[in-house]
């Protein structure tokens, strides 16, 4: 699926099943809940921390889905064009650090 795909595929679940887009802020703190859930979860499988013992597993591309999508919904309501806005940021990143990283003496 590409991108602009992934923002048509959300915008029609959010306008058929969703009803409408929650408020933009509403939306920031739903992406902090999201993101917070992934956190823990990353916590717990690669990090010092255990899951309890009635605690289910979570897979992580869920929790990851579950950003995916309401970073989507963000974008829609915003006018972004992520597939635009990712290249962008790619070319950015490029120019920015393309000796940046291969000099850190601690990536080596």
């Amino acid at each position: 699926m590409k991108i602009q795909e992934a923002q048509d595929i959300v915008h029609s679940w959010i306008t058929s099943t969703g009803v409408r887009y929650f408020n933009e802020l509403t939306n920031t703190a739903v992406l902090m809940e999201e993101v917070g859930e992934l956190a823990r979860l990353m916590a717990r499988k690669y990090g010092e921390q255990s899951f309890k013992k009635d605690e289910a597993e979570h897979q992580i591309g869920e929790e990851i889905a579950d950003v995916m999508f309401v970073l989507i919904c963000i974008a829609n309501q915003t006018g972004v064009d992520l597939t635009r806005a990712l290249k962008e940021s790619i070319e950015k990143k490029t120019a920015r650090d393309s000796k940046r990283h291969m000099n850190n003496p601690k990536l080596k």
